[in-house]
């Protein structure tokens, strides 16, 4: 009986249409707090964010006020919202309505105090900054302001202090992706041409995504390939195995970075650092690939090969061996010398042949066997001088010809060195800045 009293007591004659206040000139403040549920989704291509927070308000209703002592000592009384004034009170950054649960009653009480107590799904528009993806933080703001009454009809304020707002995070679930760092508030006012000033309460919710999930499903396959990349520098550059080696690491790429496109944050503003880091990736290892087909075209062996300048035999197979500390250094300068010597002797056995025109290696051995030979004008005699003078030129230019791609051999073997430095240089580099900057966001 009490209950329904005061309920008819107070809603008998009472007006929800007009703010309650006895004079017209008394400002009605209103006290927000929030409180972070759970991060629902984050929406990088439309930049919205979704969350599930606890709404409260609290003012005072000069309209509703009774003394307990008259109703059975009642301090507090819930009442049908529909049934009272309520600010209209919104969110700026609205972008639709969520499916929030619907809460029909407010609490009241004795002095006019009103507390509306309700969750809200709110979808709200954010500026998301995704190039630090999968390390990334965001910072969202839930702007409270009255849609159309100015401050001095409505105020606003902070229902508990702020730095009890920043850290609580006593009802947030945190078993998502995304985890609540904290809750900053700030109160200002603004005003739109010059007009009427309106009171505005901006709660900053800063969240950071947890890269585990990331770091393993796309980081470390990435990471893998690319040491599987520089282990194939080990493979000898002359044979063809290093070239379909690549290829395939190359095709096996391109299969992952189509995998995980589907994963990767799209906007239209920017792109992660994360995709940079791809692309990155991919050209290193065509880089690869091409270095590898130009180590295996200087290596390969054919029989229209020039001779290796002596600007190169000078610059890569002495100064360069000396750089790059190759340890079998000394077994190209004795190559070097043997093909010297062989083109020494060479000319040799060409000049002696000049002079014995009949094939004999030792001069005295023709002089020995001078009456066993035949005679100098005998057709068969002119005939086999010249088949044994063309196999003697063949072997010398066969040989010849190995000097000259044994000579290029060791010239792409120190190249292919130089090169594999210079390119795990260049991944090391670009990898320890990734890992800098990544550690450094993640820590921050």
């Amino acid at each position: 009986p009490a209950l329904r009293r005061l309920s008819h007591y107070l809603l008998a004659h009472y007006q929800k249409g007009t703010r309650p206040v006895r004079d017209w000139r008394t400002t009605t403040n209103v006290a927000i707090d929030l409180m972070v549920y759970a991060i629902l989704s984050v929406d990088e291509k439309n930049q919205v964010l979704t969350t599930y927070i606890w709404y409260r308000q609290h003012w005072t209703d000069e309209f509703l006020r009774w003394d307990p002592a008259r109703f059975d000592n009642l301090t507090q009384i819930s009442l049908p919202a529909e049934s009272i004034w309520v600010p209209d009170i919104l969110i700026n950054e609205f972008v639709d309505v969520g499916r929030s649960p619907h809460v029909p009653y407010v609490y009241v009480g004795h002095h006019g105090e009103v507390q509306n107590l309700k969750p809200i799904q709110v979808m709200t528009a954010c500026s998301l900054d995704i190039y630090n993806f999968p390390f990334d933080v965001q910072n969202c703001s839930l702007t409270f302001t009255s849609w159309l009454h100015h401050i001095r009809d409505i105020n606003l304020s902070l229902w508990r202090q702020p730095e009890l707002v920043k850290f609580d995070r006593s009802v947030f679930m945190n078993q998502g992706e995304w985890e609540l760092l904290y809750v900053l508030s700030r109160f200002q006012e603004f005003s739109v041409k010059s007009s009427d000033s309106y009171a505005e309460m901006k709660f900053y919710v800063v969240i950071r995504r947890r890269p585990l999930f990331y770091t393993v499903n796309l980081l470390l396959p990435s990471i893998f390939l690319m040491v599987m990349d520089i282990v194939g520098f080990y493979l000898p550059p002359n044979s063809g195995e290093r070239v379909s080696f690549k290829i395939t690491l190359l095709l096996g790429y391109s299969v992952f970075l189509i995998i995980v496109s589907d994963t990767l944050p799209a906007t239209a503003v920017g792109t992660p650092l994360i995709g940079i880091y791809f692309v990155v990736c991919m050209a290193l290892l065509v880089i690869s690939l091409t270095e590898t087909i130009l180590i295996v075209r200087l290596v390969h062996k054919q029989d229209l090969q020039p001779h290796v300048p002596d600007w190169v035999k000078r610059l890569l197979l002495e100064r360069a061996t000396i750089l790059l500390c190759i340890r079998d250094r000394r077994k190209f300068s004795q190559s070097r010398t043997q093909s010297s010597d062989i083109s020494r002797q060479a000319e040799n056995n060409d000049s002696t042949a000049k002079l014995n025109h009949y094939g004999c290696e030792d001069p005295r051995e023709c002089e020995t066997a001078g009456g066993a030979r035949p005679a100098e004008g005998s057709p068969l005699m002119r005939g086999v001088l010249r088949e044994i003078t063309a196999i003697r030129q063949f072997l010398e230019k066969r040989e010849e010809f190995r000097d000259v791609a044994r000579e290029w051999l060791q010239v792409g073997y120190v190249l292919d060195v130089l090169l594999f430095r210079a390119y795990l240089a260049a991944v090391l580099a670009y990898g320890i800045t990734l890992g800098t900057l990544w550690s450094v966001w993640r820590d921050a």
